[in-house]
């Protein structure tokens, strides 16, 4: 069937309502690259709409930009993707006309839903050839929805203020107990732990079917943050179910030898992923990777079925602390850190039962400790140890109680025991790519940058949306590896907004690396004025964050030959 692409003024609908969304309402920078990439394109100039062209004219780049060394407009385009996804799985589902940026390209692509996924929409209660739905408009659930999680946050934030008096529970991971508040009502008895649950449909069967659906179950039996049901469906059932299952369905591409793979809500039975995978893509060798890519973007906290939970307001417990802890590791600060934790407690208070709750407030506790945040007050590296043994415990083949173990033993000094829990939890789910990022994070921490730097980088090239912490591991692998040029590319990723003095410490060298004098006297004078414990001596914050040693001096002294540091 011959398909033709939409008409200008429908394109323009869609941009219009795009911009407006409230998926691009936090981003301003995605919204003129989408403008600017769909408004070129549809004036006939698809062919400058390369990667130097879009850094002048959207990003205030001058003729000096290097693509090679700076990043934006791929880690923007990475961004935009992912919020393009995110839009057409929720708020613009209905959308006639749906826009994607295929990977490669800048070249925006357009899509007429129309018939083309029928047999789909079928399933939403689409009747004869109006459009109409069995149940309300999709404006009306929209502004309900808004309406409800306002009604959510609002009643969190006023239970939150009014927690004065805590109530105390205790952990018995070690010899050591913990705190926690009192049960509130923001978070409910009988869906403490629940997580989303996952099917895989692969009744076409070829060859090449047959191999994905095979790694998909393999890369889902691993992850903790969903449910994975290795059987068929039960189309019967209930609502409250069904809103918080999702699909896989595996089925022959549109050419010989591809394969798509397609994520729906049995609920609303909206699409959330359509991804092809050619042949090349399906060779042994390559398969892997390409599921952990695929999955890592879609059933973590940091994906589109958490994200799709998250717009919908189906979230239970367990998946509203995730979605907070995500939010605190994509922009690390004392207000995200403190709701993540606040959340984690009450479920604790509720009893939940999920390793999960100990492996993540581990984390979190320990980053209390070394960042001074001021909640919890009474934080310690031994509370934060035991959160974590009690995750192990509770979960002996969980990757992420794995993880949480080996972070603990990386913050202590220990670097041999971090390694062999943060290699467990690699081995246990290689296809998630957190597991490998934080495998990759720990050997090099541990002075073994050849062997944790390709592991780094693999984690980041495959998941454009990711926490800056997973930047400047590649950027400190790179950096001893001596490719300035990598390392300049991972500092171009992390968020300019997160106040952290190793971050600016890194955008500090890559500046003076590229002799960008404004740049460097930039974040010479932030480090300065928000650090300036770290600015005076840089070692004794490496030191106490256990930086390897070969790793401490060749920072500090790329730091003093850009300007910072006296007597360090």
């Amino acid at each position: 069937m011959q398909h033709h692409p939409p008409a200008a003024p429908a394109v323009r609908e869609t941009l219009k309502r795009l911009l407006v969304s409230e998926t691009f309402s936090r981003s301003e920078r995605a919204r003129d690259l989408l403008q600017y990439l769909v408004e070129r394109e549809q004036a006939g100039e698809a062919d400058r709409l390369k990667g130097f062209s879009i850094a002048v004219d959207v990003f205030g780049k001058d003729a000096e930009f290097d693509p090679s060394t700076d990043a934006v407009v791929r880690v923007q385009a990475g961004r935009l993707r992912d919020l393009l996804k995110q839009y057409f799985a929720t708020e613009g589902a209905s959308e006639p006309i749906r826009i994607t940026i295929p990977r490669g390209s800048y070249v925006p692509a357009y899509e007429e839903m129309g018939a083309t996924k029928a047999g789909w929409r079928n399933a939403q209660g689409r009747a004869g050839g109006t459009g109409a739905l069995p149940f309300p408009s999709l404006a009306w659930q929209m502004a309900f929805m808004w309406l409800a999680i306002g009604i959510v946050v609002a009643t969190l934030g006023f239970v939150l203020l009014r927690q004065v008096d805590m109530l105390s529970t205790t952990a018995e991971a070690t010899t050591t107990s913990f705190d926690t508040p009192a049960t509130t009502s923001s978070i409910e008895d009988n869906d403490t732990d629940a997580l989303p649950v996952i099917y895989i449909s692969a009744r076409e069967g070829t060859p090449e079917v047959a191999a994905v659906a095979a790694s998909l179950r393999r890369g889902l039996s691993g992850f903790d943050t969903v449910d994975f049901i290795g059987r068929d469906v039960e189309e019967d059932s209930n609502s409250q179910q069904a809103a918080l299952s999702f699909i896989f369905r595996v089925i022959p591409g549109s050419t010989a030898g591809s394969v798509t793979i397609e994520l729906q809500n049995l609920g609303s039975g909206r699409m959330l992923l359509s991804r092809t995978l050619d042949q090349a893509e399906i060779q042994p060798q390559n398969i892997e990777d390409q599921i952990a890519g695929l999955l890592t973007t879609t059933i973590t906290a940091s994906g589109s079925v958490y994200s799709y939970v998250e717009q919908a307001g189906t979230q239970t417990g367990l998946t509203r602390c995730l979605l907070l802890n995500d939010d605190y590791y994509q922009d690390p600060n004392a207000r995200t850190h403190e709701n993540a934790y606040r959340c984690f407690e009450q479920l604790l208070a509720l009893n939940a039962k999920s390793a999960l709750v100990y492996s993540e407030l581990s984390a979190l506790h320990l980053e209390a400790v070394t960042d001074r945040y001021a909640y919890p007050a009474d934080a310690s590296r031994d509370k934060a140890m035991a959160m974590a043994h009690r995750a192990i415990q509770m979960a002996a083949n969980s990757p992420y109680a794995h993880r949480a173990y080996g972070y603990m033993n990386s913050r202590l000094g220990n670097a041999e025991e971090s390694i062999r829990w943060m290699r467990k939890a690699y081995e246990i789910n290689p296809y998630d790519l957190t597991m490998a990022a934080a495998y990759g994070y720990g050997l090099i921490f541990a002075g073994q940058y050849q062997d944790g730097t390709p592991i780094m980088a693999r984690a980041v090239e495959a998941t454009s949306a990711h926490p800056p912490w997973w930047d400047f591991g590649l950027f400190l692998g790179e950096f001893m590896l001596g490719d300035m040029k990598g390392a300049v590319r991972a500092t171009a990723a992390l968020n300019p907004t997160t106040k952290k003095s190793h971050y600016l410490a890194a955008r500090l060298i890559a500046a003076d690396w590229m002799g960008d004098v404004r740049i460097k006297k930039e974040r010479l004078n932030e480090l300065m004025t928000d650090f300036p414990g770290f600015a005076a001596n840089p070692r004794k914050t490496f030191e106490q964050r256990k930086y390897p040693a070969d790793l401490t001096d060749r920072l500090v002294e790329a730091l003093r030959a850009a300007g910072l540091g006296s007597s360090s």
